[in-house]
Parts: structure tokens; C-alpha cells; sequence
């Protein structure tokens, strides 16, 4: 049974993202927004659906600080193995605009947690609120200014659906990405828990990974379209969801606090130089590109990162 969960999980998934990726792309040429606006927004929010379910969840149940834990855990996982499997698998080719707007976005709202969290090693209601307004400020001039950062191989193929079938596209590929998620994850844990593998190591491996999953098969999906921009903008953009959105709206609820002081000093940190470091890694000159390269350094620190923590 355990095999089918996993097995129905990844078809699941591979039909939510190609679901997903149909209405983004169609928004984008009814909008006229370009492609990684609606990468980081539309595709970011769909694929952070499960940590923002988890953390709610988790909220309204008395153990806010699962919140935490959960969208540092998913960010690290989105850019050490998300990304470096994306990268991978396809050259990613990145213009100035990125530089100027889209890193900085996830960079702000990384360092934004930090601040609030190295104060008091608590996200206050009003903190939460600072995140979430910072969120609409950051969308607002997304949709407005933003240029196109990512070359689009294939315009030709784009499709633009009617809004009906665009928003039933998005309906379908959002329950698609999380239904597959949860089904993937309950037989990998129940498949891991059969072979002795502690619930330590479960955690964080299989569910922090496990979050991750729908950005990863949406952005694969993307990737295989040759739809670059949204790969990236969703990578990016769910970062930025998961601070600004998931902790966000659950701080508001009730205050976040990090009763384990190593999310603070170690894996916040982690976080953040991980963020930090995708700078340097596509600002090399005559470059402007995330490659093969690139992505085994990601995925090298992400190994890093879980063989400390074990």
C-alpha cells in the first residue's frame, strides 16, 4: 500500500504541475504579466499550500512553533535540493533584472525573519503583521514594475485559455500539487518507519523534502515546457511565501516562538547563507546562469547541512 501512495503520489504531482503550469502561462498572456511575476505569485502561493496548511494546523492546535521549523526546513530544502535538482536537469540563464529585484525579494524577507527572530526568539503578532503587509507591498510592485528576467525558449507554444478554464486549470493543479504531496509523504513515512528509520531522521529528510515536493514538480514540469521563468520565479517565490505569507498569517494567529535555540543559530542561519549564496554563484562574469555546476554546490551543501543536523 505504501508503494501505491508513493507511486499515485508522483503521478498526482506530475498532473498538478502541468495542470499549474497550463493557467500560469495563460494568466500571463491575458494579464500581460510577465512569467516569473506569475512564478513568484500565483505557482509560489499553489506550491506553498502545504506549509501553509502544515503551520495553520499546527497554529490553531497549540504548537505554533512547528511553524518555524517547517518553513526554515522548506527553504533550505527548496534552494539546496529544489533548485539544484532543477538546474540539473536544465541551464537556467538569468538576466540583470534578476539581480536587481527578484533575489533582493528573497533575500529581504530571509533577513526580515532573522531580525524578528534574533530579538526575542519570538514572531509577535504585529511582527507577523509587518510580513504579511510586506508581502502586499512586494506583490503590488511585482505586478506593476517588474520586467521580464527570465529568456522564454518556446513563446510560440504558449496557449492562452479562456479565465474560466485558466482559474479551473489553477483550481485542479493546486489540489493536484497538494494531494500528491500528502500522498507521497504518508508512504514515505510509513515505508521508512517499516525499515527502523527513526522518526528524527524522518523529519528531517522526508517531510522537510516532502514539503518541498510540489515545488520541485512543478518546476521540473516548467523546466521540461522550457518554461524557465516560472521555474525560477516559483522557486524564489515560494521562499518568499513561506516567511512573508505562511509565518506571516500564522504569527498573527497566535505568537511563534522557537523553543529549540538551534533554529536560530543554526538552521536560520544556514538559511540565510544558502539564500545569500545564490548571488554569487550566478553573478559570475560572462556568466548570468545557474547550471549543472551550480546545482551540485547547492545540492553538496543541502547534504552538508542534514549530515550536521543528524
Amino acid at each position: 500500500m505504501n508503494y501505491l501512495f508513493i507511486l499515485l503520489g508522483f503521478v498526482i504531482l506530475i498532473l498538478g504541475g502541468n495542470w499549474l503550469l497550463k493557467s500560469a502561462v495563460s494568466l500571463s498572456l491575458r494579464l500581460k504579466i510577465p512569467k516569473i511575476v506569475i512564478g513568484m505569485t500565483v505557482v509560489s502561493f499553489a506550491t506553498s499550500m502545504p506549509e501553509l496548511i502544515v503551520s495553520l494546523k499546527a497554529a490553531l492546535n497549540g504548537h505554533a512553533d512547528i511553524a518555524l521549523g517547517n518553513a526554515i526546513g522548506s527553504n533550505i530544502a527548496n534552494l539546496g535540493f529544489v533548485l539544484a535538482i532543477v538546474i540539473m536537469v536544465s541551464t537556467i540563464k538569468v538576466e540583470r533584472s534578476f539581480y536587481i529585484t527578484d533575489w533582493p525579494v528573497m533575500m529581504l524577507s530571509s533577513v526580515m525573519l532573522y531580525i524578528f527572530l534574533a530579538f526575542d526568539g519570538e514572531l509577535q503578532r504585529w511582527e507577523g503583521l509587518v510580513l504579511f503587509l510586506t508581502l502586499i507591498i512586494i506583490l503590488i510592485y511585482l505586478f506593476k514594475f517588474q520586467k521580464v528576467a527570465v529568456i522564454d525558449e518556446m513563446p510560440e507554444d504558449d496557449v492562452e485559455y479562456a479565465l474560466g478554464k485558466s482559474l479551473l486549470f489553477l483550481l485542479f493543479g493546486s489540489i493536484g500539487l497538494w494531494a500528491g504531496s500528502e500522498l507521497l509523504i504518508e508512504g514515505s513515512v510509513n515505508l521508512a518507519t517499516e525499515f527502523g528509520v527513526s522518526k528524527r531522521v524522518i523529519g528531517i529528510t522526508i517531510i522537510s523534502v516532502g514539503t518541498s515536493i510540489p515545488e520541485l514538480a512543478a518546476s521540473l514540469v516548467a523546466i521540461t515546457r522550457k518554461e524557465k521563468a516560472i521555474s525560477l520565479g516559483n522557486l524564489l517565490g515560494s521562499n518568499m511565501f513561506n516567511i512573508l505569507a505562511v509565518l506571516g498569517i500564522t504569527s498573527m494567529i497566535t505568537p511563534i516562538t522557537a523553543n529549540d535555540q538551534g533554529l536560530i543559530d543554526f538552521d536560520l542561519i544556514w538559511m540565510l547563507v544558502l539564500s545569500l549564496g545564490i548571488f554569487p554563484l550566478v553573478f559570475a562574469p560572462g556568466r548570468m546562469r545557474l547550471s549543472w555546476g551550480e546545482g551540485l554546490i547547492l545540492l553538496g551543501s543541502y547534504v552538508i547541512f542534514i549530515s550536521i543536523v543528524l
